[in-house]
């Protein structure tokens, strides 16, 4: 029996009780010990102010706040990864959550099992991730990308476009660092989602979307006529690399 404790430290911030009970007995199951959990969003922004997390369980209808209003002030103090546990599912609510800086979007009623994937998912490329900045410089943690247009420099999470440098989430840096390796190849959003999210992308397509829209408007001059992430109807996204000087 392996009896390895995951040492990320994760916050749950939801007022049902109940779902915290769930979510902490089912972390715990898969060795999650390092878990702090609190009802209200005064409680969260405190406990995000003077603790460091490995990621941010999140529900949007707190009593005493909006978890969207929450999300911009914690994203004031810290770009750990944020997943939205909540029973708003339309794609409105989708657009409101991942444009303030969320990561992920889980609907409630949720299978337990499917937010320890999601979550097991982030981890372990985040793992991958520090691995590579921890090795060869010639590798594909330390490459930079340098478009003339853009650079994008995957090792220190910086986005340069036009000279001037961009604020991006870790989930936007990942996205186009993927695409970035992968030039001219056409993924499916459900390849995609699988590819970054880490998970099987069925019914995510959105997340992939709304994602793939907030770098367009910080690379494209005209973000309703992309030309560098290119949206083949039916089939699905492709990056075309900027010439530069063009």
């Amino acid at each position: 029996m392996n009896d390895h404790t995951n040492a990320e430290k994760i916050l749950l911030v939801d007022d049902e009780k109940g779902i915290l009970t769930l979510l902490e007995i089912t972390l715990k199951k898969e060795r999650y010990h390092n878990i702090s959990s609190c009802t209200t969003g005064e409680q969260a922004l405190f406990f995000v102010k003077n603790h460091t997390y490995d990621l941010i369980l999140l529900d949007v209808m707190l009593g005493d706040v909006n978890g969207f209003e929450l999300c911009r002030e914690i994203r004031k103090h810290t770009d750990t990864p944020i997943f939205f546990i909540t029973s708003c599912a339309s794609d409105f609510d989708k657009l409101t959550g991942l444009g303030i800086g969320g990561d992920d979007y889980i609907t409630k009623p949720f299978n337990p099992l499917e937010v320890i994937a999601r979550i097991k998912a982030l981890f372990r490329r985040q793992s991958l991730t520090q691995a590579s900045s921890n090795g060869n410089s010639e590798g594909a943690g330390n490459k930079e990308y340098n478009y003339g247009r853009f650079i994008l420099r995957p090792a220190d999470a910086s986005l340069i476009v036009n000279g001037e440098s961009v604020e991006c989430t870790a989930k936007e840096l990942e996205l186009l660092s993927f695409f970035c390796r992968n030039p001219n190849r056409i993924y499916t959003t459900s390849q995609i989602y699988e590819l970054v999210w880490g998970s099987p992308g069925y019914g995510d397509e959105k997340t992939v979307t709304i994602h793939i829209s907030k770098i367009r408007k910080k690379l494209d001059d005209n973000p309703k006529a992309p030309e560098l992430i290119i949206n083949l109807r039916g089939i699905g996204y492709k990056f075309v690399p900027p010439v530069k000087g063009a």
